[in-house]
């Protein structure tokens, strides 16, 4: 249904009186983009966007509170806006789960990322649902949306469209963003239109005509930050500064009861399309027979090929190291511009917007891998975390996981990245020292629904210790090389590649010496008490090529990295950082005396 501009007037009135109510309900929250872009979101939502078919993403996500409140206008069930900000309310910046919120956005520039996931994932499923996204200057400074911006740019991702809340002003002042930025935007392959942010026919206009690009589009709606207020224009607007007597005068001019008649004319003509999941089936295939050394990013890309050739609907990914972290096999076909009937995307050398990006492909109902160097996941960690937080079943394939990666030199070798992906709440690591147990990390990660899951590989080769028959793999940490005799005196902990080395270890140190291999630490963690006790006999000693500290949570001692590596052959590297069988004997040894 077509509104004019008066009806348009008292529903974006009816938005700013509830967005404001719950900001001063909370004493908490951003009134600034609620004033000025009311008027951008009341048009969307009553006349563009399309149920359930559609998406939106509030990339700037401080406009949580207009978000609700639209929101609650046009039908969706959000609760009570006065419970925004408040424990088991509304959270304060947008969180997926809430009724209409497609995204959790809040760190500026994710969002952007995430649109472009789900424009993309909507071509993937050949649909003509279209994504829409409000930034805000913050956001287009933001790397992580420039990187985006750039990849829509070259899949001509024609059904997204990019609003710009272009106010000029941000926390500090004046907005840093870029001296032209509809220049760089039509750079980076974008169709640019322009309009008032107070003029519902420009805005109306410039929707329509978006439309009927052949390329992303990107429309710079010109505002005023905390318009109607006495901190118009001003970048104290952007908070909550105004005085309470002042919030009460504008909640109460804004208060519209023929708006809200209009809003729920919208929420009775909406489309009540549910779109259809993409169905997801699990391909139970087996690991092919390989033996001598070998490493583990081989014994991935070998278990990926054999997914794929079995029909296993994923996407696959990397930011331009398919051939290195053997994620880009013979069964991969890339998607392009022309043609997005593939199953892997090239992203470029951007990390951090492939994260955001997978994000939003799994918003969208698709299920997705990517992969780059472990040093790397540093780049793309705040897509990570979200995805952690959000419930998102991403899998993250992070190769080269150690200093044994060697000539490429400190700046390529990982020390704190593992430790520190293992402290992110609702996030699964895995490090697979065979073939067994990168099976089972990739199931493991396929058949999570709620939780995104790292699996760590190496670069290096080396020879496979094999997982015993009725090994307690699922527990996290089980042992995998028994001690022979009577008590167990040393347990050895280790991961990946250093299980192997441990195994050696263990023989030179004598009969009563076990090896467990830990998988996931999480995992084992979990377990009773009972189970960890009998793992962690003895004297434990946790061999890791990482950060040592968070070891002594199990171990006695632990044998690891805790400065940053140097240049040189992998092996050499590797044993000058101590890990050598024979020093390591000598230390457990003393240590025992």
């Amino acid at each position: 249904m077509n509104y004019n501009s008066k009806d348009l007037r008292e529903m974006a009135n009816a938005v700013r009186a509830w967005a404001l109510h719950a900001v001063q309900m909370a004493h908490s929250g951003h009134i600034g983009i609620v004033l000025g872009a009311a008027d951008i979101m009341t048009v969307l939502y009553s006349c563009f966007l399309r149920r359930n078919y559609d998406r939106f993403v509030m990339s700037a996500g401080h406009g949580s509170a207009l978000l609700y409140s639209v929101l609650k206008m046009a039908g969706y069930d959000v609760g009570d806006l006065a419970t925004f900000r408040r424990i088991g309310g509304l959270p304060g910046h947008p969180e997926y789960g809430v009724a209409g919120v497609d995204a959790t956005t809040g760190p500026l520039g994710q969002g952007v990322g995430n649109a472009v996931g789900m424009a993309m994932a909507e071509k993937i499923k050949k649909t003509d649902g279209r994504v829409y996204c409000l930034c805000s200057d913050g956001d287009l400074m933001e790397g992580v949306a420039q990187e985006a911006i750039a990849f829509a740019g070259r899949y001509k991702l024609d059904n997204l469209i990019l609003i710009w809340d272009d106010n000029g002003v941000t926390i500090d002042g004046v907005a840093q963003t870029d001296v032209d930025v509809p220049a760089r935007m039509r750079a980076a392959g974008w169709r640019v239109l322009s309009a008032n942010g107070d003029n519902f026919v420009h805005i109306n206009r410039v929707l329509n005509s978006a439309l009927l690009s052949d390329g992303p589009v990107f429309i710079q709606c010109k505002t005023q930050i905390g318009a109607h207020s006495s901190l118009a224009g001003k970048s104290a607007a952007h908070g909550l500064a105004l005085k309470d007597a002042e919030m009460m005068r504008l909640i109460q001019q804004f208060i519209s009861p023929v708006g809200e008649e209009l809003w729920r004319n919208v929420e009775m003509e909406q489309m009540q399309y549910v779109p259809k999941k993409p169905e997801f089936k699990i391909p139970n295939v087996s690991m092919p027979v390989i033996g001598g050394a070998v490493s583990t990013r081989e014994l991935s890309g070998i278990y990926l090929q054999e997914l794929l050739n079995a029909g296993i609907n994923i996407i696959a990914g990397s930011a331009d190291l398919g051939g290195s972290t053997n994620v880009k096999v013979a069964a991969a076909r890339e998607i392009s511009s022309n043609d997005f009937s593939g199953n892997y995307i090239n992203y470029g050398v951007r990390e951090h917007a492939m994260g955001a990006i997978m994000n939003g492909l799994t918003l969208a109902g698709l299920r997705v891998c990517g992969s780059t160097f472990l040093v790397f996941s540093d780049y793309m960690r705040p897509s990570m975390r979200l995805a952690a937080l959000s419930g998102l079943p991403v899998i993250y394939l992070l190769t080269h996981d150690s200093i044994a990666v060697g000539e490429d030199g400190p700046t390529h070798q990982p020390v704190e990245q593992l430790p520190g992906l293992r402290m992110v709440p609702n996030l699964n690591v895995f490090r697979p020292c065979n073939a067994t147990e990168v099976v089972w990390a990739w199931q493991r990660a396929l058949r999570e629904e709620h939780k995104p899951s790292c699996i760590v590989l190496s670069r290096q080769r080396f020879v496979q210790i094999p997982t015993p028959f009725g090994g307690e793999i699922r527990r996290g940490a089980y042992v995998i090389r028994p001690a022979v005799g009577g008590r167990v005196r040393v347990t050895l902990l280790a991961t990946g590649a250093e299980v192997p080395l441990a195994v050696r270890v263990a023989e030179k140190l004598g009969r009563n010496v076990q090896v467990v291999s830990v998988p996931s630490v999480s995992d084992f963690r979990a377990q009773p008490m009972e189970y960890k006790s009998k793992i962690l006999s003895g004297f434990v000693v946790a061999i890791e090529a990482a950060a040592t500290a968070p070891w002594f949570e199990f171990a006695d001692a632990v044998i690891g990295v805790d400065k940053f590596g140097t240049s040189g052959p992998g092996d050499e590297v590797y044993a000058q950082a101590g890990f050598n069988v024979d020093a390591i004997v000598r230390d457990i040894k003393n240590q025992l005396k």
